[in-house]
């Protein structure tokens, strides 16, 4: 088993056939199932089951990509240390779930450090992923939320994955509408108000046994749904559609991607409390420290 066997794995996982994930890696199709069949043959399991429909993962091949993935994210953090062409350059990374302020802090720790050489990088992305990326420490630190239904899941898993967890807010229940949506100007909806309107909700689905959320109401199945994992495409929808979405009321007038929304308080409140993990016995860098320290500025609990 090598690297670049398990990278073609993830590849085959994320296509919807070898032949594009084949496009994908550059490889031809033939040799992209070799080395499949080869790697599946030297570890006794079946990863793909393959079938006239196309191609899909065993219970066995879940399993593999979860582990491969933490495999090829650690393998990713060595190469980029020691194989870079630049290895003088300064290195830093956090993860987050979807919140502007996170972003800021991110934009004034460079500002602050003033590095003449870095690759810093910001990923915002799945509760779950912030979650993996800090305990792999391919990054620093995360920011996080959670409502009263997902905290007991979120506190286990902080002490599974050895983090700790800084709480800086606690956020009301707000729904973002499009600034022409018949309910933009009241001062408060209910979700019986809401009923004719389709909610479009932050996919965080995978193949875990657990599903993670950063929204209040996650746990609330709305007649009309839609789930999306792209922002802009959430906003799209939201125009279009005339639909909304749940979040913390907290918008940015300088965000490009946000204008146009309006926040609405929601009569039945769903609290999130937001905050920072770290890793456990794993010492900041300069870097991470000053990021916590932009971090607090927005602290009030």
């Amino acid at each position: 088993m090598n690297i670049n066997q398990i990278k073609y794995v993830l590849a085959v996982a994320g296509s919807s056939s070898m032949r594009e994930a084949a496009a994908k890696l550059f490889v031809s199709q033939p040799a992209l199932s070799v080395s499949i069949r080869e790697l599946e043959e030297e570890l006794g399991i079946l990863i793909f089951e393959r079938n006239s429909k196309g191609i899909s993962l065993t219970d066995e091949g879940r399993e593999f990509v979860e582990y491969a993935k933490k495999a090829v994210g650690q393998y990713e953090i060595l190469e980029n240390r020691y194989l870079s062409k630049n290895k003088n350059r300064e290195r830093f990374s956090v993860s987050t779930q979807h919140y502007n302020f996170a972003v800021k802090a991110f934009a004034e720790t460079i500002r602050r450090c003033k590095p003449e050489q870095y690759l810093f990088a910001i990923h915002e992305t799945k509760t779950k992923d912030v979650l993996e990326d800090v305990r792999t420490l391919r990054s620093e630190v995360g920011v996080v939320s959670f409502s009263e239904g997902s905290e007991a899941l979120m506190k286990k898993l902080f002490r599974e994955y050895q983090l700790t967890f800084v709480p800086l807010m606690q956020r009301d229940t707000y729904i973002y509408v499009w600034e022409n949506h018949p309910l933009a100007a009241a001062s408060e909806v209910s979700l019986e108000d809401l009923r004719e309107y389709p909610c479009i909700t932050f996919d965080q689905s995978d193949d875990s046994d657990y599903y993670l959320t950063e929204e209040a109401m996650a746990d609330r199945e709305f007649e009309r749904m839609i789930r999306s994992d792209d922002r802009a495409t959430t906003m799209e929808l939201i125009a279009d559609l005339g639909g909304y979405s749940v979040g913390t009321g907290m918008l940015s007038g300088d965000d490009a991607i946000l204008k146009g929304l309006v926040a609405v308080k929601l009569k039945e409140d769903d609290p999130l409390v937001i905050g920072y993990i770290t890793r456990q016995g794993s010492p900041l860098s300069a870097y991470g420290s000053v990021y916590v320290e932009e971090l607090l500025k927005y602290k009030e609990l």
